[in-house]
């Protein structure tokens, strides 16, 4: 096991999982420059580390994330109006780039308030669990602006364009049972319960065959919108490598045998 502890940020890992902690619980886990410099950093370690074959993230306290730290913010419109909003580029973007260049699976547990970014960094993981009282929103028109951490095109591709919209420009909130029945969350738990189904997820995908889930996640990510005849060339690609893979041919004999397989990850 390793750990490494960059406050406001946990990060540990342990049994081929690596996870990440929000650990702002007095603000919400609101979105503070040092917490954004060390979520980014805690990405990319799970993302570079070989032995990493599955991502949790999770909050402490009632809230998931409340999106940006609006105090910190207000200090920079008042200081430099101009330059307020580089935080996007200079953070928000290479978060969000971060985790989705992560190759294994990345659960996201979430409980009470997600919402803007917050709602931005759990769509930007790949199957999420929510507590019975998590709340979900946008946010973002409320105060002015727009989208981003990439939820206009995450939030879209979930629900489709016509309630995006919606959501964006009405605003509001919606709860887990909404979340869950527009494909928001893959499960919805007793609160109490999210940070161990997250876990025990991430056990189960660590355990599994690392090399097709890289390749499943790639081919949604560049299969999105492209031509039917380009969808089945990558499939086919695919397939023959991982037809070639030792985890492949264990599961297939295992399966034979009628036993249990064991993947080893490539």
């Amino acid at each position: 096991m390793s750990s490494t502890t960059t406050s406001p940020i946990s990060y540990t890992v342990e049994d081929g999982v690596a996870a990440i902690r929000l650990d702002r619980p007095a603000t919400s886990n609101a979105l503070d420059r040092e917490m954004k410099v060390a979520l980014l950093e805690a990405l990319t370690a799970a993302g570079t580390d070989t032995a990493v074959r599955a991502v949790t993230i999770t909050a402490a306290g009632k809230h998931f994330c409340v999106g940006q730290d609006l105090a910190e913010h207000v200090e920079g419109l008042r200081a430099d109006p101009a330059h307020a909003m580089d935080t996007v580029r200079e953070h928000y973007n290479p978060i969000v780039l971060a985790l989705n260049a992560i190759e294994v699976p990345v659960v996201v547990g979430i409980t009470g308030a997600c919402v803007g970014a917050g709602l931005g960094l759990a769509l930007a993981g790949d199957i999420r669990v929510a507590g019975q009282r998590a709340k979900f929103g946008t946010a973002f028109t409320g105060i002015g602006l727009a989208s981003d951490s990439g939820l206009s095109t995450t939030l879209t591709a979930l629900v489709g364009p016509s309630r995006a919209t919606g959501l964006f420009l009405l605003g509001g909130t919606f709860d887990a049972t909404t979340a869950e029945a527009w494909g928001l969350v893959h499960r919805v738990v007793a609160d109490e319960e999210v940070a161990e189904q997250t876990a025990a997820l991430a056990a189960q995908l660590a355990n599994g065959p690392t090399a097709a889930f890289r390749a499943v996640k790639d081919l949604i990510a560049v299969n999105a919108g492209a031509a039917l005849a380009d969808v089945l060339d990558r499939e086919a690609v695919a397939q023959e490598r991982l037809g070639a893979s030792a985890d492949h041919s264990a599961a297939v004999e295992a399966f034979l045998a009628k036993e249990k397989p064991v993947f080893v990850g490539h």
